[in-house]
This record gives structure tokens, sequence and C-alpha cells, in this order.
């Protein structure tokens, strides 16, 4: 879940700033085919360029595709029933839509400077990371609270899955220049209600530059997706035929939350190693798995092995002193899971003890 945090400037948060923000470095390979598409970035990252994406996805545009984002999310998880009424789904619509409102002004005040020579990018990410999320901060958090208010509390899990929706719907109506330098700031919203990386970040002015911790945790940030992509594959070929209300596990449907989750995941295991608590986990992430478990009729074997596997790959990626820092946070993340899994939706003889 989002929490505000603020983050204190010293040397140590300015790192893992700069790690954060390398998450939405945009995908311009779709445009390396010839000096044209390299123009047509250039163009589109102008201020007159921003303006005219702007106006492609002007307010009532932004409207439609948060009403379809919604329907498609209810359509997602029409087999629960009354996951929410009428007049809570147009509540709901009405602060998605403010979201993206607030993220086309910024996107159109962001103009960073973008230089190709011989095909290649210069490095280019969202400016100010930390800037962004507190402009977004106060709206995401009233769009998180009107999920938390709805009637079915299950509705907080599907944030995520209407803000993909919509922004798969957004990128509809725009060129691949527009959607190259969008898509950034698309990933960053549905990311940022999901993943504590803002509180990772802010918890990183406890630490010197050269602590062992933030070490680990500048070495480990980076590699999150890899992480949970290696992940991601174990998981299928261990449990190939394991399947939920929405099918199996290899479905290219599901491989972006499945993805998505796992880096999520990561988020909160660095979250608490800076901390020296187990409680975002806990506190947070636990009743989140809760929901989805329940509401997706996720197998226990799934939540199982998914904890294990992650556990191991972050452990491989570290040294055997920075193993030992870990590791208490890793077991203590397994051990936590097992004593929930009953409200993990699972039955005891599903259960198989953790390694």
């Amino acid at each position: 879940m989002l929490k505000t945090s603020k983050i204190v400037k010293t040397p140590s948060a300015e790192r893992l700033l700069n790690l954060w923000a390398r998450r939405y470095t945009p995908e311009i390979s779709p445009l390396l085919v010839n000096s044209s598409s390299c123009d047509e970035l250039l163009k589109a990252s102008t201020p007159k360029g921003r303006a005219l994406t702007a106006d492609k996805l002007k307010e009532k545009m932004l409207d439609v595709n948060c009403q379809m984002g919604w329907i498609q999310t209810k359509n997602l998880y029409s087999y629960i029933p009354n996951v929410l009424d009428l007049s809570e789904a147009r509540r709901i619509t009405k602060f998605a839509f403010r979201v993206y409102k607030k993220l086309i002004e910024i996107y159109q005040q962001q103009s960073p400077k973008i230089e190709v020579e011989n095909n290649t990018l210069s490095q280019w990410v969202i400016p100010a990371v930390e800037e962004l999320a507190y402009a977004l901060e106060p709206i995401l958090i009233v769009f998180q609270e009107q999920h938390v208010a709805s009637k079915d509390w299950r509705s907080l899990g599907f944030m995520t899955s209407q803000l993909n929706f919509s922004n798969k719907l957004m990128m509809k109506r725009l060129t691949t220049a527009e959607k190259v330098l969008l898509s950034p700031y698309l990933k960053f919203v549905e990311e940022q209600v999901a993943m504590p990386w803002q509180r990772v970040c802010a918890n990183a002015a406890n630490y010197q530059l050269d602590s062992p911790e933030l070490k680990l945790v500048e070495q480990m940030m980076p590699a999150s997706s890899e992480i949970a992509q290696s992940v991601y594959c174990k998981l299928i070929e261990l449990l190939p035929n394991n399947r939920s209300r929405r099918g199996k596990l290899a479905d290219s449907n599901i491989s972006h939350s499945c993805l998505r989750d796992l880096n999520m995941f990561q988020a909160y295991m660095l979250l608490c190693f800076l901390e020296k608590n187990m409680a975002p986990i806990e506190q947070e992430l636990i009743p989140l798995c809760a929901m989805v478990v329940e509401g997706v009729e996720i197998k226990w074997e799934l939540t199982q092995k998914w904890c294990e596997v992650l556990a191991s790959e972050m452990e491989s990626r570290l040294d055997s002193e920075q193993k030992d820092l870990l590791l208490p946070y890793t077991q203590a993340m397994k051990q936590m899971f097992f004593k929930e899994r009953k409200s993990l939706g699972c039955k005891e003889e599903m259960a198989a003890e953790i390694v």
C-alpha cells in the first residue's frame, strides 16, 4: 500500500533515488530502425510535442479510458458477486481520472533533454522521480482510500488491475514515439500504488554510503526486474499445471501481474531489511496476498514456492557476508507466510513445511 513518506536528501538517499528512477528508462528499440524514427522521438519530447500528446488524451478521452479500465477490471473479477455497486464504481472511476489528469499535467511540465547519437539514446529517465511521487501522492492516496472504503474490502487489490487496463487503453491512441516517452510515467503510477520503493529510498537516509546494508540494497534494486523474470520462469517449470481462476501461470495475460508482484515482494523485503523489522510484510503484504489468494483462488502450492524461489534467487545474488545480513529477513518472510496459510485460503493438507 502507498503511505506518505518524505525523503531526506542525504548522499545515501540520493543514490537510491537514482536507482529508483532508472526503473523508468524508456524502451527505445522500436525507434532505432532509422533516422526518421529518432527525429520523431526528439519532436515528441519537446514541449510542443508533449502538448500534442496531452491533447490526444484530453479530459473526455481520459474519462472514457478510466471507465473502460474499470469495466475490464470488473469483468476480470466478475466471479466475485457484488464486488462494487454502480455508485462506488463511478466514484472510484472519478478518482482514477484525477490521477491521470495530474499525471498528464506533470508529463507536459517535465521536458528532459534527449540526445540520439549513432542510434543510441543517452541516459534518460523520469526527471526528479521523487517530485513526481510527491505531486501524485495526495491523489493516489485518496484513490486508494476509495477502494478501502468500498463495501467489499477485496476491491483494494483491484487498483493495479484498473490502472493496468487504463494504461493499455491510453497507449492505443499514441504514436510509437509518444508511447516510448509516456510509458515510463504510466508504469510509475501502476508501481507506486503497490511497491514501497519511495519508503526504501527514505530509509536509506539512516545509513552511511559505505554501510554494508546500503551496499546490499544498492546492489539488489537494479537487479529486481531480472530477479522477478528468473523467479517467474522457475515457477513455471516447477508448477507447469498450476492455475487460478485467471488461468495457468504461464498464460500471457498473467505474466504481467506476476512480474509486477515479484518486484513488489522484493521492494517490501528491502524495506523490512532497512527498517530492521518485518512489520511492512506482516501488516501490509500478507493481508494483500490473503485477499488475492482468496479472490483468484491461487493454490497454496504456488504461494509456498513463490516465497521459497524468490528468497533463494535473492540470496544467490549476494556474497556470503551479504547473505548473512539478508537471510534473517528472507527466512522470516517464508515463516510468516507459512503461519498465515489459513488466511491465505489454503487447506492444512496442502501446506508443506518451508525449509
